[in-house]
């Protein structure tokens, strides 16, 4: 590992080295940093057209660094998102492709935290995870990480102000949320141990994945970030039709009271990186798990998914377009914007080229490094996205044909329901997806058929562990 030299600054150690010398006797192995939020849509960002909520830190990263206009998730909902995530395995391989909350992987499957492990890094992850309850080899310090917190179970993380989170496989009891009570805010103790994880690695090689849980329901912030948004816009109470949220009489301050605190940790981060001298050598990607939920509970003030139809649950552009922002000084042209084509399968063969590694075979993303870089890249055959549904009692998925979407180029596939007949969309054309093509492109129609029979295999059987239904805050 590369140690700064007392006698020179780093400035003018590497203006006293030749360009062609300069690597890795010279560099340390770039730290990366990826921030996911939860339920936050692209329009959410004042970088993306966002006129009410104020996110001057993620913006920021446009600024510094590139925006990207056609980045997806890794699926509609939560746990098959960071699945493809994960595994670098989009939709129709992915381990995980079930929503109920405590789906494992198994300990055969490989993930990108292993390979930034492989590769002598430190990792952490802070957050939601979602992909392996306490008690089944999908936890995550046996998927890569040497150090977690957060919640586990997606179902847990509906709530801010828990009993509990996990701290690897310790329950850390968070003071003042006995009983329903709620004095400490599930997303501060996050920020402050992912924080914390910084601070103690920032000498060697870094790998620190943010999966935050703000901006998902329950819609609950603290004073303090609710405030500067009271009577700035017209209140639409929000109440749950299953008592199973908080009610919020200020759904509207509420909300862009959370997205504003996830700005201010976002901020944080960068904060670090620069008091630290390690922002030239740390990558940092800001992104969301999938699409916008607030059309969900019939609100849309804040045009959390722009001009895009749909919303989270739906294979519409509302449900799987995400903002994907990048930063890494020197490396990225700052305020730079792309339009190639891309995914969170991606990430591991990204990761796989940062780290000077080879991907694990048979993935099915390509890394977008070159792309960050301005250098060439080739686009993707086509994107593909499913969401079979899942019968909990079986641990199966019944329908032969699930609900589907696939880009290839321009044109998009949408299979809006098990077994329905296929839409098709110029995306050029009509990024709203407003006019159905399947009837005017019967060619096209049936290529792209044939594109989604052939990129999925039958998802394994899933099966959840016994775990504890939660109920209430006080889990």
């Amino acid at each position: 590992m590369f140690q700064k030299p007392t006698s020179l600054t780093r400035r003018r150690m590497l203006a006293t080295v030749p360009a062609a010398a300069l690597g890795a006797q010279t560099r340390r192995k770039p730290n990366v940093i990826w921030i996911m939020a939860d339920d936050l849509g692209i329009g959410d960002l004042g970088c993306y057209g966002q006129k009410h909520i104020k996110t001057p830190n993620v913006d920021s990263l446009a600024r510094d660094g590139m925006r990207f206009t056609d980045a997806y998730a890794g699926c509609t909902v939560c746990a098959p998102s960071r699945s493809v995530l994960m595994t670098g395995l989009h939709m129709g391989h992915t381990p995980v492709r079930s929503n109920p909350g405590g789906v494992p992987l198994l300990e055969s499957e490989f993930t990108v935290a292993s390979l930034f492990k492989q590769a002598g890094y430190a990792t952490g992850c802070f957050g939601k995870w979602g992909l392996g309850n306490i008690g089944t080899p999908g936890v995550p310090w046996k998927k890569g990480f040497d150090e977690f917190y957060g919640y586990l179970h997606q179902a847990h993380a509906h709530y801010f102000y828990p009993r509990y989170l996990w701290w690897n496989d310790k329950q850390d009891i968070l003071p003042g949320n006995e009983k329903g009570a709620r004095v400490t805010y599930s997303h501060d103790k996050i920020a402050e141990r992912g924080l914390d994880f910084l601070r103690r690695n920032k000498d060697k090689p870094f790998f620190a994945y943010f999966p935050f849980t703000i901006p998902h329901l329950e819609l609950l912030v603290p004073e303090d970030s609710r405030k500067p948004y009271r009577d700035r816009f017209p209140e639409k109470p929000y109440v749950d039709p299953r008592r199973h949220y908080a009610d919020q009489p200020e759904s509207r301050a509420t909300y862009a009271g959370m997205v504003s605190r996830l700005d201010g940790d976002v901020g944080r981060i960068l904060a670090f990186l620069k008091e630290n001298n390690l922002e030239k050598d740390t990558l940092v990607i800001f992104t969301s798990d999938n699409g916008g939920a607030t059309r969900l509970w019939g609100e849309d003030f804040f045009r959390s998914n722009a001009d895009f139809r749909g919303n989270k649950q739906l294979m519409y552009e509302g449900g799987i377009r995400t903002p994907l922002l990048a930063r890494w000084p020197e490396r990225i042209k700052a305020g730079s914007t792309s339009g190639h084509v891309c995914s969170f399968a991606d990430f591991m063969a990204t990761a796989a080229e940062i780290t000077g590694q080879k991907a694990p075979a048979g993935g099915d993303g390509i890394s977008f490094l070159p792309v960050l870089e301005g250098r060439k890249q080739k686009a993707h055959e086509y994107l593909y996205w499913e969401l079979p549904r899942y019968d909990a009692k079986t641990g199966t998925f019944p329908d032969e044909v699930p609900m589907q979407a696939l880009r290839q180029g321009n044109w998009k596939a949408v299979r809006p329901k098990p077994g329905a007949p296929l839409e098709i969309y110029n995306l050029a054309e009509d990024p709203g997806e407003t006019k159905d093509l399947a009837g005017a492109k019967p060619e096209v129609r049936e290529r792209l058929e044939g594109l989604l029979k052939a990129a999925r295999r039958p998802p394994r059987a899933q099966s959840e562990p016994p775990h504890r239904h939660w109920e209430g805050p006080d889990a």
